[in-house]
């Protein structure tokens, strides 16, 4: 079941640098949002708070309700969050990075053939990944989170890297999971904001716009 998340004057600093400054908004249950706004806006920092990478250093940060930093260790394998970098393990192959998540989030096995097949990867799942492109390498993230069955999806310019191909692959899975899972993307592309979500939400230093 997807979560429904909620944002309540949510401030966060970093030293002496405001990041965000009482953002307030709810994304309900099984829809899609997207965070835009110039780099610096507090885009990311949303999305690490929601993830519970990160506390609120004043409000809150809710998912169903249950401070983002406090879910239990089930409630937080729900999460699929696609950063600025691949979290993938160099000297493995593809296959056996999916692998490794599957056990981790207790998935079936034969989860990791159909996620790589999914984001283009189906005839690379036996490659060290060493050798792979900045593309490849954000498609395997695409892969890790599918392999994990989310109920939430915490997308970071889910696009960077990738080229066309790779472009309407990622457009297909989001098409795919659309009503099934909640989505709080981050993008600087107008195109994919409208193709993708049901309402967007403009960050300008750390406040909504």
């Amino acid at each position: 079941m997807s979560p429904t998340i909620e944002l309540a004057a949510c401030s966060k600093r970093f030293g002496e640098r405001v990041a965000l400054r009482r953002v307030s908004f709810t994304v309900p249950a099984g829809t899609a949002v997207a965070l835009t706004g110039p780099n610096g806006s507090g885009k990311s920092t949303v999305l690490r708070v929601v993830a519970g990478l990160v506390r609120p250093t004043a409000g809150a940060a809710l998912v169903d309700g249950t401070p983002a930093a406090d879910l239990e260790r089930t409630a937080r394998g729900t999460i699929g969050y696609l950063g600025h970098r691949a979290l993938a393990y160099r000297g493995m192959t593809a296959a056996e990075n999916l692998r490794l998540m599957a056990r981790l989030h207790r998935r079936p096995a034969d989860a990791v053939a159909g996620a790589l097949a999914e984001v283009g990867l189906g005839d690379r799942g036996d490659d060290r990944i060493d050798g792979f492109s900045r593309g490849m390498l954000q498609r395997l993230s695409l892969a890790r989170i599918l392999v994990t069955g989310p109920a939430l999806l915490l997308l970071d310019e889910p696009a960077t890297g990738l080229d066309s191909e790779g472009a309407a692959l990622l457009d297909a899975v989001l098409g795919r999971l659309r009503g099934q899972v909640t989505l709080l993307a981050a993008t600087h592309d107008d195109a994919f904001a409208a193709r993708h979500a049901d309402a967007v939400i403009r960050l300008d230093r750390g406040e909504v716009a």
